[in-house]
């Protein structure tokens, strides 16, 4: 790390890319004032800041970039929900990066601040692993591409669309983990299965909160309320907008089925205590005449049917066995069964 600490940070990795039709240069620095050099050129520029920078570094940011001081309490503001500020200058956008994390498939998010100016574009992301922007790192380092030729509205729409392509990841991740959870909580309705069932719904509801407002985000842009965003951009926008209500009224029917299966669990839990409590009932209800039979003939008196006989064991034994055989036959009949 560089002594001038003002203008440098080993913290963050710092990727810029500027671009036009003919030539592309791609590079990492922790150099500010190189981002600050790159903002002036004539081509597009896009620097992304991976890690939430500190205060110190956000601050002489905004006075290299004229950044309102709004937009610097956003981006360090990391529990916020997705939002757009339309300023005199650029754009100032807030969102919700979702992953599906391989072990144990559980769903990670990280903030994203976005400041689309017409010539740059500055992304701050919290460094999950599973960066999303690479599709759109690949699609600028073709030649011929239309993002190529195009400015950083269109820029914007490629780095929105990737989060959105991978909202689909995420309902996919959530259908095969719903999909599991209806075969378990018939086949086991245990405690662990309600308590998954919980948690999912709450994942469910998370990810909601998180697509519902960039859905108006999106409608924003679209409706052309800044001149930032060309007219020819909001068609693009404008099919981000629809596949953002495919995705909320996907989560809308999981949020149901999820329902629906805490409403089965309930259902099968009660019918297996019936069932336990049917069989322990039926148990009692037999040994009620073999008990009455064992005390009777256990009373302290001296006469009683075969009590001095030798056979007397056996004929109480067979007495027993045939009420037992007629109670079964009883239950059977009956189907309690």
């Amino acid at each position: 790390m560089s002594k001038d600490s003002s203008t440098r940070t080993s913290h963050n990795a710092i990727t810029i890319i500027d671009y036009d039709a003919h030539k592309l240069v791609e590079k990492q620095t922790d150099s500010l004032s190189e981002c600050i050099y790159y903002k002036d050129t004539p081509s597009v520029t896009w620097i992304n800041i991976d890690n939430v920078p500190p205060v110190t570094f956000l601050e002489e940011l905004k006075l290299g970039f004229n950044l309102h001081p709004v937009v610097i309490d956003d981006i360090l503001n990391i529990n916020q929900r997705p939002k757009i500020e339309i300023l005199d200058d650029y754009i100032s956008i807030i969102f919700k990066m979702m992953i599906v994390k391989e072990q144990g498939k559980k769903i990670v998010s990280e903030q994203v601040s976005l400041v689309i100016s017409d010539k740059f574009i500055l992304t701050f992301q919290q460094g999950i692993r599973g960066d999303t922007f690479e599709r759109v790192r690949e699609l600028l380092r073709k030649q011929g591409t239309r993002i190529r030729t195009l400015g950083t509205d269109y820029l914007a729409y490629e780095l929105i669309d990737s989060v959105v392509q991978n909202y689909f990841k995420i309902l996919e991740n959530l259908s095969e983990r719903i999909e599991f959870l209806e075969k378990e909580v018939v086949k086991t309705p245990t405690p662990k299965v309600l308590n998954s069932i919980y948690q999912l719904k709450r994942e469910v509801l998370q990810v909601r909160r998180s697509v519902w407002p960039l859905r108006e985000v999106v409608n924003i842009m679209e409706r052309g309320e800044s001149p930032l965003v060309k007219k020819g951009t909001r068609i693009y926008l404008r099919d981000i907008y629809e596949r953002l209500i495919q995705v909320i009224d996907g989560l809308e029917t999981y949020r149901d089925i999820l329902s629906g299966l805490l409403d089965v669990y309930l259902s099968v839990s009660s019918n297996r205590t019936n069932t336990i409590m049917k069989v322990l009932t039926i148990i009692t209800t037999i040994f009620m005449p073999l008990s009455f039979l064992t005390g009777f003939y256990g009373m302290n008196f001296v006469h009683l049917p075969g009590l001095v006989s030798p056979y007397g064991p056996l004929y109480i034994t067979a007495v027993m066995f045939f009420v037992l055989l007629v109670m079964l036959f009883y239950f059977k009949k009956r189907k309690w069964l």
